[in-house]
């Protein structure tokens, strides 16, 4: 009976090994897988966020056009509505009145040049924004793109023990119930496999979250993302390929927060110049017609107006925009200052990540699969127990997920000096 009951566990565990081989399946049959480089293409075309700051692009460009055009001319014309001696309505020839002025104004002080230039300021501004709006939903895609690989091998993991267990516990209630198990070995192996679905069920819950804030950006509504990843390459990926002085400079050139910081400074510079132009009053030219309300019949004059800037100097205004020229350039220094230590600390990741990763043995999948066979042998020889069996399972599912975090970790460092660089150096 004894050598039954361990030919019957040792069957179950060798079908647990086969049914392991299978994946943990999407919740939806709408499947897209995608490669890194085609998961950019989708973002680039289908973002609605990217969409609606070109919009915001073209409108800022928009009023450069407007900056650059002239005052149009006014023209005020009055008629004579009753003539007071003959009683007639809106009289014309002797008896009627017409008055007509033809006015101009010429704006003095360049504020036209400096209005033009604060517009191609603003679009260029629009411009930075766009591209600094790319840089950080890019890196929440890739980012959010690896995560999603690497939980999901690791969810293989969950899937192959659970299963396995799954089949373990349904053939112990069964020799349980003919009294060949005692009850608390049935309840130890119960209480695991919860544990294992109460962890695998966090892990799904992760994986989805991810999946649906990476839909958002890519706009694929209803899909669930497969990404496809060529760890060959992402392995010959180093952090040794730039030196920090030129991860550094390609920041200074390349970061669009800082361009717009440096945007922001120069328009409030070109604002404070505007401001004390607008201090000076605009000309206004006049031509003027009066048919007989003047001194003389058919009186044509020319003249001009100007404001007498006595208690409106735009001291208020001017005062603002110089204030705010301290307030951006302060901002701009504190941008400049973060670039090399968020550098510095992101390259330090890399190279800490690149090592811990370098440290795990390429074998260890094909030295499990080996010592898979041996453990099922020994178990079947008695020489361990069925628990020792799970241990060794367990171990492995701790080291596959430890591997699948460095490798994501790894990966993740690189993508911040990439964020951080404002490039795609790596």
């Amino acid at each position: 009976m004894q050598k039954l009951k361990t030919i019957f566990l040792f069957g179950v565990i060798l079908l647990c090994s086969r049914i392991a081989m299978a994946q943990w399946q999407p919740p939806t049959s709408d499947t897209v897988h995608l490669s890194i480089d085609s998961a950019e293409s989708i973002f680039l075309q289908n973002n609605l966020l990217l969409l609606a700051q070109r919009y915001n692009v073209n409108a800022q460009k928009a009023l450069i056009i407007q900056a650059k055009l002239y005052p149009n001319p006014n023209i005020n014309i009055s008629q004579m509505m009753l003539q007071p001696v003959s009683k007639k309505v809106l009289p014309f020839g002797s008896e009627g009145e017409i008055q007509a002025t033809l006015s101009q104004m010429i704006i003095l002080a360049g504020k036209r040049n400096k209005q033009i230039k604060l517009a191609e300021t603003n679009a260029k501004l629009a411009e930075y924004q766009f591209y600094d709006l790319m840089r950080t939903l890019r890196y929440t895609l890739r980012t959010d793109f690896y995560n999603i690989y690497y939980l999901t091998q690791s969810s293989k993991v969950y899937q192959q023990e659970i299963q396995s267990l799954q089949q373990v516990v349904k053939a112990f209630e069964e020799q349980q119930s003919k009294g060949y198990i005692a009850e608390k070995e049935v309840v130890r192996i119960k209480a695991q496999l919860y544990s294992l679905e109460s962890e695998y069920n966090d892990l799904i819950n992760q994986i989805n979250d991810t999946e649906s804030e990476l839909r958002l950006v890519l706009q694929l509504k209803d899909s669930f993302i497969q990404p496809e990843v060529n760890e060959t390459k992402l392995a010959k990926i180093s952090p040794a390929k730039y030196p920090i002085a030129i991860l550094i400079d390609s920041a200074y050139q390349a970061r669009t927060d800082l361009k717009i910081a440096k945007a922001y400074t120069d328009m409030n510079k070109q604002n404070y110049e505007l401001q004390k132009a607008l201090a000076v009053p605009d000309l206004t030219l006049q031509l003027g017609y009066d048919q007989q309300g003047n001194y003389i019949h058919n009186f044509n004059n020319i003249g001009f107006g100007i404001d007498i800037p006595i208690f409106n100097r735009n001291q208020g205004n001017i005062k603002s925009a110089k204030s705010m020229i301290d307030y951006s350039a302060t901002t701009q220094k504190s941008a400049e200052a973060s670039i090399e230590a968020q550098i510095y600390r992101a390259l330090q990741k890399a190279y800490d990540n690149t090592a811990l990763y370098q440290k795990i043995d390429p074998a260890f999948g094909k030295d499990f699969d080996r010592l898979k066979d041996e453990v099922l042998s020994n178990y079947k020889k008695r020489n361990i127990s069925l628990l020792d069996f799970l241990d060794f399972y367990d171990a492995y599912k701790q080291n596959t997920l430890q591997i699948n975090s460095i490798k994501f970790n790894r990966i993740s460092a690189f993508e911040d000096l990439n964020y951080y660089t404002g490039t795609s150096l790596y």
